[in-house]
């Protein structure tokens, strides 16, 4: 497992990026708190992050790399547009997949999507296709704030960390736009 500070991972791009298409699991820094990912369309790893996480049920959420994607293929009405205007944001909008094929979550047909306000949101754009994005921590615990805290397990776990140093935030606001409720 390689740590990488921003400045590194910049000066090697393109070489990560290859990375993630191929399937490696990756813990990245948002606008919130450090993510756990992988490319969303990868089933193996999607399915490993469920394993390492100990998390059987509870859906991933994505990162877009547009809006446009979410657009695209997500069911968008005009109450829903406005609230897509927040993004990039601090927020989580789940809304109905056009094509639950898409969809990294068994047997869904809705997605929480993100475009984080962070400079890794255009590293997912430039990938072209989304990320998952989940807290790093084995559910039920306290997710990650700092290498600290990062539960061991997952640490012999995954390929490599992007890390900007503590992060003191909190998760996103999630909104499910299809009951039209607040959930956090």
């Amino acid at each position: 497992m390689k740590i990488l500070s921003k400045s590194e991972f910049l000066a090697n791009k393109n070489i990560y990026i290859k990375k993630i298409l191929s399937g490696e699991i990756f813990i990245y820094p948002t606008d919130t708190i450090y993510g756990m990912g992988c490319l969303a369309s990868n089933k193996k790893s999607v399915e490993r992050i469920r394993e390492i996480k100990n998390r059987d049920t509870k859906p991933f959420s994505i990162i877009s790399p547009l809006k446009k994607w979410i657009e695209e293929n997500c069911l968008v009405d005009e109450e829903s547009k406005k609230y897509l205007q927040k993004l990039p944001g601090k927020f989580t909008f789940i809304l109905k997949l056009k094509n639950k094929k898409l969809s990294p979550n068994k047997n869904l047909e809705t997605i929480g999507v993100r475009i984080t306000k962070h400079w890794f949101s255009k590293v997912v754009e430039e990938i072209g296709s989304p990320i998952i994005t989940t807290s790093a921590n084995i559910s039920g615990e306290n997710y990650m704030t700092s290498l600290e805290n990062l539960n061991e397990k997952i640490k012999s776990e995954i390929n490599f960390i992007i890390y900007e140093g503590e992060l003191n935030n909190s998760p996103s606001e999630i909104f499910n736009l299809v009951t039209k409720e607040k959930i956090r």
